[in-house]
C-alpha cells in the first residue's frame, strides 16, 4: 500500500514539473532549479503524517526541526536565494509620476492606444495625441510620460502630449542658448501675431517679428513651414517667443555693410517705398533703408508725401547725406531735376501780370505758386488800397487762385513780391469828388474793434466810425452791441485825410441831434416811467421813452419801503439834472416819495395858518363893533392891539419861511396843491366872520357902568385866538 502511494506521488511530481510554465510574468522564464536535489527529494521515501506527528511528540521542543513540513520543500542556501531574488526583482519595473518612459504599442482601438511600459499593467493614451504620427501601428516604440502611476481603480495613466511638450521645451531652451535656427509650422492666427508649432509645442510669433516690412495680412502665413529663431523664453510658464524677422535682419546686416562701404554723396540709387509718413517716405535700397524727407520730394509745396508717392513704388533717388555710425541715409528726389528758378521763362519780369494758387498763408501775407517751385509773396499791404488792417488768414484760402502784378523779382535770391491792389487804379486819387465831406453813403462792416467800426465804402476805400458816433441817445460798451461784421450801415463823411488814406465816418450825424428838443420833454422836476436795463455799484441805467437813456445814482434807487429797485424793474423816475452838452440825464426815484411827504406836511401847516388868520380877523371885527364907552376900555383894547401887533411880524416871518419851503423847485406838486388849500382857507374866512358877527349881534351892548365886561370879552377872544394858533411842535 505504501509502495503504491509513493509511486503515485512520484508520477504527480513529474507531471507537475513537466507542465510547469516556462515563463514568469509575460514570458519571463523561471529560474533553473538543480536537478539533483529535486530528484533526491522526489525519490526519497516521504514520512507519513502519523510518523511525523509521533516524531514531533517524542522530540523535545527545543530540539524540534521547524523546517519540517508536510509538503514537498526545496531547500536553498543563502547565495542561491540571493541569486534567485535578484532574478525575480528584474521582472518588475519601478516608475514614478512625471517620469519619461518608453513603451511599446500592444493594441489600438478607435479612440485609444494601449502601451506596455513594463509595469504591472498597461496604460491607455488617447489616439488624438498621435496626430503627428499618422502611420502608427502595433509594435512601434513611443515615448510617454507617467501622468498617474495608479489611480483609485488601479489604472495606469500615460500622456504622450506631455512627453512631447517636455522634450520640446528642453530642445527650445537649448536652441535659445545656442542661437540655432528652428523650423516650425504656423498653425493659427491670434491677437497681435501667429501661433507656431515648434517640436510639438506652441510658441508665439509677434506680428512685428514676421518680416522687416510691416505686415497687415496674417492669414497668408497660416499653414506655412518657416524658419525661426528663439528670441525669448519664460521658464515659469514655459512660454517661448520666436522671430522670423531676426533671420532676415541678419542677412540684411551683411548687405547693409556692403552698401554703406560703397556709398557716396550724390550717388543715384534705386529704391522701393516701404512706408509713408507725414514727414516723408522710407525707401528700401536693397537691404538698407533711407529717408526721403517731404521737402526733398518736389520743388513745389506738398501737404503730404502721399500726394505724389505710393507704397511699393520704385524710383531713383540721390544720396544727400549718410551717417556711418547711425546708419542713416538722407535721400532726395527733386534734386534729380533742375531748380525751377533756373529755368524761369523770360516773360516773367517786373510789371507783368501772373496767376497763381495760394499754397501758404502767414500773418504777414500769402504765397502764390506761379510755377511748381516758384512762389511770390503778396504782403497784407498789397491786398487793397484801403488803410484798414486786413487779416491775411481771413482774406485768403488755401487753393484759391488770384491774379497779381509782379512788383519785384530777384532770380539770384529766388524771391518775388506780388501786388493785388495794383491791378486797379488808386481810388484815393479822386476821393474828394467821389466821397466829398458831408455826403451820405452805405457801407459794409468789415471789422469791429472795442473803439469803433471799420466800414468799406468801395474796394480800397473805407473809414472808421468811432463808438461815440453810433447813436445820439445810447452809450455802448462795445460796437458789437449795435452792429455785426457783414452788415450794411449808413454813414456820413465827416472828414478826409488823403495823405494818410483815412476817412472819418459818422452814423448818428445822419439824423438831427434830438437833445435840442428833449429838454422840453424831460425838464428838471418832471416824472417819467423807466425800466432799469443795467446795474452796478455806482447806479443804474434807465431806459426812458423815445429811446432815451438816463442814469440813476445808487442812493436814488431806494423805494419808500427801503428796498432797492432791481434789474428789469419798471418804476417812476424824476429828472433832477438835464445836461444837453454832455448828453446826460440824472434821474431819481427816491426824490418822488420824499417830495410827496414834504408836500403833505406843508399842506397841514398852511391849513393851520389859515385858521389862525381867520381867528385874528374875527377878533378884529368884534373889536371894531364893540362900543368904546370908557377910557379904561379903550386902554385895554389899545394894549391888546399892541400885543397882537408885536406877534404879527413873527407870524408873518414864519409864514414866509414856510412859503419858501413850499415853493422850492424840488416840489412842483406842492405848488399845485397850495392854491387849492389857500382857496379853501379863504372860503372858510367869511363863514368865521359871519359866525362872529351873529354872536356879536345876539350879545346886548354892555351897560355904561360895566366897563370890565368889554375887557373880559376881549381877553376871552384873545385866549381863543391863541388856542387856535398851531403849536410849535406841529409847525416843526
Amino acid at each position: 500500500m505504501d509502495t503504491e502511494n509513493k509511486e503515485t506521488k512520484s508520477e504527480e511530481l513529474e507531471i507537475s514539473t513537466e507542465n510547469r510554465p516556462q515563463g514568469g510574468i509575460e514570458g519571463v522564464p523561471f529560474p533553473d532549479f538543480p536537478d539533483v536535489e529535486s530528484t533526491q527529494a522526489a525519490t526519497e521515501p516521504q514520512p507519513t503524517e502519523v510518523e511525523i506527528h509521533e516524531e514531533a511528540l517524542s522530540t523535545p521542543h527545543d530540539d524540534f526541526d521547524w523546517s519540517i513540513d508536510k509538503r514537498n520543500v526545496t531547500v536553498y542556501n543563502s547565495s542561491e536565494r540571493e541569486k534567485y531574488d535578484e532574478v525575480y526583482d528584474k521582472t518588475f519595473k519601478q516608475i514614478n509620476d512625471g517620469e519619461m518612459v518608453s513603451g511599446t504599442v500592444v493594441a489600438m482601438t478607435k479612440t485609444d492606444v494601449v502601451i506596455n511600459i513594463g509595469f504591472k499593467s498597461d496604460g491607455l493614451v488617447g489616439l488624438n495625441e498621435f496626430r503627428d504620427i499618422p502611420n502608427l501601428k502595433v509594435g512601434d516604440e513611443v515615448e510617454v510620460m507617467v501622468a498617474e502611476k495608479e489611480d483609485k481603480d488601479g489604472n495606469l495613466h500615460l500622456s504622450r502630449k506631455q512627453a512631447r511638450t517636455t522634450r520640446a521645451w528642453e530642445k527650445i531652451v537649448e536652441m535659445h542658448k545656442t542661437g540655432e535656427i528652428v523650423t516650425g509650422l504656423v498653425t493659427s492666427k491670434t491677437k497681435g501675431g501667429l501661433i507656431v508649432d515648434v517640436f510639438g509645442m506652441e510658441t508665439f510669433l509677434p506680428g512685428s517679428q514676421i518680416d522687416v516690412k510691416p505686415v497687415t495680412d496674417y492669414d497668408q502665413f497660416v499653414g506655412k513651414t518657416m524658419e525661426f529663431k528663439v528670441v525669448k523664453i519664460n521658464e515659469a510658464i514655459k512660454n517661448a517667443v520666436v522671430s522670423h524677422k531676426a533671420l532676415i535682419e541678419s542677412d540684411i546686416e551683411q548687405q547693409r555693410a556692403e552698401i554703406i562701404g560703397k556709398l557716396e554723396k550724390g550717388q543715384v540709387l534705386e529704391g522701393t517705398i516701404k512706408n509713408i509718413t507725414d514727414f516723408g517716405a522710407f525707401l528700401d535700397l536693397g537691404g538698407l533703408d533711407g529717408l526721403l524727407y517731404i521737402t526733398d520730394i518736389s520743388w513745389g509745396r506738398i501737404n503730404h508725401p502721399g500726394e505724389v508717392l505710393k507704397l511699393d513704388q520704385k524710383l531713383n533717388v540721390v544720396v544727400l547725406d549718410f551717417d556711418d555710425d547711425k546708419k542713416r541715409i538722407s535721400l532726395g528726389l527733386k534734386q534729380l531735376t533742375p531748380h525751377p528758378w533756373d529755368t524761369l521763362p523770360e516773360n516773367i519780369k517786373e510789371g507783368e501780370i501772373v496767376k497763381g494758387k495760394v499754397v501758404n498763408i502767414e500773418d504777414y501775407g500769402a504765397f502764390l505758386e506761379i510755377y511748381p517751385g516758384v512762389e511770390g509773396l503778396v504782403h497784407v499791404s498789397e491786398i487793397t488800397w484801403a488803410n484798414t488792417p486786413i487779416n491775411a488768414k481771413e482774406f485768403f484760402k488755401l487753393g484759391d487762385e488770384y491774379e497779381a502784378k509782379i512788383v519785384t523779382l530777384s532770380k539770384e535770391d529766388r524771391k518775388m513780391s506780388l501786388s493785388i491792389k495794383q491791378m486797379t487804379e488808386d481810388p484815393w486819387n479822386t476821393i474828394e469828388t467821389q466821397y466829398p465831406e458831408g455826403s451820405k453813403h452805405k457801407g459794409l462792416v468789415k471789422n469791429i474793434t472795442p473803439y469803433g467800426v471799420f466800414v468799406e465804402l468801395s474796394p480800397g476805400i473805407g473809414g472808421m466810425i468811432h463808438i461815440s458816433d453810433l447813436s445820439w441817445l445810447k452809450r455802448f460798451n462795445n460796437p458789437n452791441e449795435y452792429t455785426k461784421v457783414g452788415e450794411t450801415i449808413d454813414v456820413i463823411i465827416m472828414s478826409i485825410d488823403k495823405e494818410n488814406r483815412k476817412l472819418q465816418l459818422g452814423h448818428k450825424q445822419i439824423e438831427e441831434d434830438p437833445w435840442n428838443s428833449l429838454e422840453e420833454t424831460f425838464p428838471v422836476g418832471s416824472i417819467h416811467e423807466g425800466t432799469v436795463t443795467r446795474r452796478d455799484d455806482k447806479g443804474a441805467t434807465v431806459q426812458l421813452p423815445y429811446g432815451l437813456e438816463g442814469f440813476a445814482p445808487a442812493r436814488h434807487l431806494r423805494r419808500e419801503d427801503e428796498k432797492i429797485i432791481g434789474l428789469d424793474e419798471i418804476a417812476p423816475f424824476m429828472v433832477i439834472e438835464f445836461d444837453r452838452n454832455d448828453k446826460k440825464i440824472i434821474l431819481s426815484h427816491s426824490r418822488i416819495w420824499e417830495k410827496e411827504k414834504a408836500d403833505e406836511k406843508n399842506a397841514q401847516l398852511n391849513e393851520k395858518r389859515a385858521e389862525v388868520e381867520s381867528t385874528k380877523k374875527a377878533v378884529k371885527t368884534i373889536q371894531s363893533k364893540v362900543e368904546k364907552t370908557t377910557l379904561g376900555d379903550l386902554g385895554v383894547l389899545a394894549d391888546l392891539k399892541k400885543k397882537m401887533d408885536k406877534e404879527a411880524p413873527a407870524e408873518e416871518a414864519k409864514a414866509k419861511t414856510e412859503e419858501v419851503v413850499a415853493e422850492a423847485p424840488e416840489a412842483p406838486v406842492a405848488k399845485k396843491a397850495a392854491p387849492a388849500k389857500k382857496k379853501k382857507a379863504e372860503e372858510a374866512k367869511p363863514e368865521a366872520e359871519k359866525e362872529a358877527e351873529e354872536t356879536l349881534a345876539q350879545t346886548p351892548p354892555p351897560p355904561a357902568n360895566e366897563p370890565g365886561q368889554i375887557e373880559t370879552k376881549a381877553k376871552t377872544a384873545k385866549k381863543e385866538a391863541k388856542a387856535d394858533e398851531p403849536k410849535e411842535d406841529d409847525e416843526a
